[in-house]
């Protein structure tokens, strides 16, 4: 299998979809990635920017993974 361009984008889907089903309470809390601390000082640590990356994911890209998911599934189920 060579990488190409869609194996990349495919990729990349499924990582979006990994951090978009990650459960606050049963996965995050357990590695301290619970809330993140909103500092308005400009110090912000790598973790809660992470924290903060995790969050608008599960956010602002629920909807549109769902319609690129489908259109993923159907690409796949109709050229192999």
């Amino acid at each position: 299998m060579a990488l190409s361009f869609y194996a990349l984008l495919e990729a990349a889907l499924l990582v979006l979809n990994g951090i978009a089903i990650l459960h606050r309470e049963r996965f995050l809390k357990k590695y301290g990635l619970g809330a993140p601390s909103h500092s308005f000082d400009g110090s912000n640590s790598v973790k809660d920017q992470i924290v903060s990356l995790i969050f608008a994911v599960q956010t602002v890209m629920r909807m549109p993974l769902i319609a690129i998911n489908i259109v993923v599934i159907v690409f796949k189920l109709i050229l192999g």
